[in-house]
Formats: C-alpha cells, structure tokens, sequence
C-alpha cells in the first residue's frame, strides 16, 4: 500500500471517529444507567408532589440527577426557593472541574460553541469524553454533540417514564436501581485503564485510594474519606506519571 494511500485511510478513520453518530454510539454504554437513574428520579419527583409537566422541564432545565433528587427532597420537605436554589448551586459546582478538565480539548472553538458543549457535560459524558483524551490531542465538536444530546434525551425520557411508573413502583430501591450509576463508571473506568499503557500504576493508585478511603473513614465521615482519598491518590499517580 502506497503512502498516499495510507494517509487517506487515516484521514478517513479520524473522520469517522469525529462524526456525530460515533459520538451517539459511543454514548450507548452509558444509557441503561441513566434508564436506571433516570426512572428512580421520575418516581421520587413524582412521589414528591411534582406534576409529569414539572418533571419534564426541570430534566430539561435542570439535567442534574443528584440536584434533582435534592431538588425534590426538599420540595417534598417544603424548603424555601432560595434554600433549593443555593443547595443545588453547590451541588452542581464540580461541572466547573468538569468543564475544566476537558476545556484544553475544545481550545479550537470559539467561547459559545464551547459554552454549547460545556451547557449538556455530565459526569457520565465527562467519563466517556475523557477516555478520548488518552488518544487524541482534540477532541470533535461534532462527536461531543452527539454524546451530549443522546445522554440528554434519554435522561429527559427516562424521567419521565418514572414519573408515569410511579404509581407501580413506590420504591425503585429494592430493584437495585440505585446501583447502576456506580456499576456504569465502574466500567468506563474500567475501559480507561484498558485503554492505557500504564495499567500498573492505574492499579496502583485504585488500591491506595481503597485503603486511604477506609482508613480516613474511621476519623472522618465515609463521604469525607472518599474525597480524601480522591485528593492524595489521584495526587500521587500524577507525581509518579511524571516522574517515569
């Protein structure tokens, strides 16, 4: 095979990998947990007195699956708005690391077209996109569109679905769907370390941050190790990455 022809079969492969459908592909992983998820919060909406219209727009609004249980725990609760609004603010402000993490991928775009991108990032969709960073020095506007707008419509069904279960389902956690949100990045990050060449030091930093975990949960809360452990293990494979 000529050299030409070689360049033109990998100018091919990159254009296929950048097209709006690879990226709706790519999303189908993540769908039968934000099925799951999305079916648990539509019940609990719906159990929390919020109509099937509410539910919808705020899916559509909102698209924030711990914020909108929060959201109708505390509606449920009969919060006050601006103890809602400042709860969720918080709740939602890992996006901006999030967003951060992914920005030096998109430095080919112009601010709104990354704010368009930025606006439908979840952690799911920042699971699957990072992945690509492994491999690629940008990632394609036209792929991340597709990841996006696929997770987004299949969260905003899947609430509403739950919501017009709920009547069946009173208690979505004895199915166990509460369960698949962790088993769904258990296998994305399962395929990032597959997808690296460097899966001793992977393994290495999942079993310190294991054991900082347990050990700081017996000074500190388990939410509180959990973080602790994210913070010196992540922190550590960084350093020893570098160093090598």
């Amino acid at each position: 095979m000529s050299l030409e022809n070689v360049q033109v079969d990998t100018l091919g492969s990159q254009r296929e990998e950048d097209r709006f459908i690879k990226g709706v592909k790519d999303c189908v992983p993540t769908l039968l947990g934000y099925l799951s998820i999305g079916l648990a919060a539509g019940v609990v909406q719906k159990t929390a007195g919020l109509s099937i219209a509410e539910i919808a727009l705020m899916s559509l609004i909102l698209y924030a699956g711990s914020a909108q249980f929060i959201a109708a725990g505390m509606i449920a609760a009969s919060s006050s708005s601006t103890a809602i609004i400042i709860t969720i603010l918080f709740v939602n402000l890992r996006h901006l690391l999030l967003s951060a993490a992914l920005s030096p991928y998109f430095r080919h775009l112009s601010p709104l077209r990354n704010m368009l991108v930025g606006s439908l990032l979840t952690d799911e969709t920042f699971g699957v996109a990072i992945n690509q960073t492994a491999h690629r020095k940008r990632i394609s506007e036209n792929w991340m569109h597709g990841l996006n707008i696929t997770a987004y419509l299949n969260w905003v069904l899947a609430n509403i679905a739950g919501a017009l279960l709920a009547q069946w389902i009173s208690n979505p956690e004895k199915f166990g769907l509460e369960f698949a949100l962790p088993a769904m990045f258990i296998g994305i990050l399962v395929i990032s370390i597959l997808g690296r060449s460097k899966i001793k030091i992977d393994v290495a930093v999942a079993i310190i941050a294991v054991v900082i975990a347990v050990g700081s949960s017996f000074v500190f809360s388990s939410s509180m190790g959990i973080i602790v452990a994210t913070i010196i293990a992540s922190t550590i494979g960084m350093v020893v990455e570098k160093w090598k």
